[in-house]
């Protein structure tokens, strides 16, 4: 296609919602992941040709990417012949430059700083940035909330991102402890570590914004990770943490949750629901609810 008419013609063939195959598409008509991670994320997100919203949680329907402003520039009609092979030149020198290249990719990565972004802060000082979204900002809750609180002495072991599932120092952590976590399956949201008690206590906490909490098969395939590391089963415990109990996703999962596994609130972050056939005494440490008996 030479022509602006054929352009036209062949773009409003592709926006059409008809199965039928354009000649020329290089994509099959209903691909969305090789357009998303290899010629956006991985091509135009990179180079900064194309923003991407970061205010967005993962699942949302809205338009996520945009052309940059600059890059659009470069097809104004208007500029021809050298001033045009200048314009490309400058914006080159600008976006593709190792600097503006690293700048770019710290930036997809969460290491410089976003206003749209969560910022959690772990107990040991260490901060680390989240994508937007609900399962964020319930994360961070836990982390800043829950552990102080229900944990004497707690650290983070993992956290998984939508984005960044498995952090590559979260799992050399986890691995150093024996944790081998498989990420094709059974990849667990937060792992915390309560280093208080006589015998320090592994905590699985499932983020539950919209489904997943922590049942009995779930169960199951954590507590496995946890004793082939070598801990006993009275040192874990198991979290599904929500955003508040009025939610229409905790009266679809309460049936679902495992008995000797515990239902946090983030909007009531003082108190915590206990599935276990105990006493009716009230322990203020997680640790100290984990007997015999649950």
């Amino acid at each position: 296609m030479t022509n602006s008419r054929e352009r036209v013609t062949w773009g409003d063939a592709s926006m059409r919602t008809a199965t039928a195959n354009i000649g020329g598409r290089w994509y099959a008509a209903n691909t969305r992941e090789p357009i998303r991670d290899e010629t956006l994320r991985s091509g135009l997100v990179r180079t900064g040709a194309v923003k991407e919203r970061r205010d967005l949680p993962t699942t949302s329907p809205r338009p996520r990417y945009a052309l940059a402003r600059n890059f659009v520039s470069l097809f104004d009609p208007t500029i021809v012949g050298d001033h045009l092979e200048q314009a490309i030149t400058n914006w080159q020198e600008e976006n593709l430059s190792r600097g503006a290249l690293t700048r770019v990719t710290l930036l997809q990565h969460g290491t410089v700083a976003s206003k749209y972004q969560v910022l959690v802060a772990f107990p040991n000082g260490e901060t680390r940035l989240m994508d937007p979204g609900p399962s964020s900002v319930i994360t961070k809750s836990v982390v800043e909330q829950f552990a102080p609180r229900f944990l004497a002495s707690p650290g983070v072991v993992w956290l998984s991102d939508s984005r960044n599932q498995v952090v590559a120092r979260d799992d050399q952590l986890a691995q150093s402890i024996g944790l081998l976590i498989q990420t094709d399956r059974n990849l667990p949201d937060l792992i915390l570590v309560d280093l208080g008690p006589p015998q320090s206590l592994l905590v699985f906490v499932e983020i539950v914004a919209t489904s997943g909490p922590v049942d009995e098969a779930r169960q199951t395939a954590l507590m496995r990770i946890a004793t082939e590391a070598g801990f006993a089963e009275e040192q874990v415990a198991f979290v599904s943490a929500y955003a508040d109990r009025d939610q229409t996703v905790v009266k679809r999962s309460i049936g679902q949750l495992a008995w000797r596994s515990f239902a946090w609130f983030m909007s009531e972050p003082d108190h915590i629901v206990a599935l276990h056939r105990g006493s009716d005494a009230a322990p203020t440490r997680l640790w100290e609810l984990m007997r015999p008996g649950m």
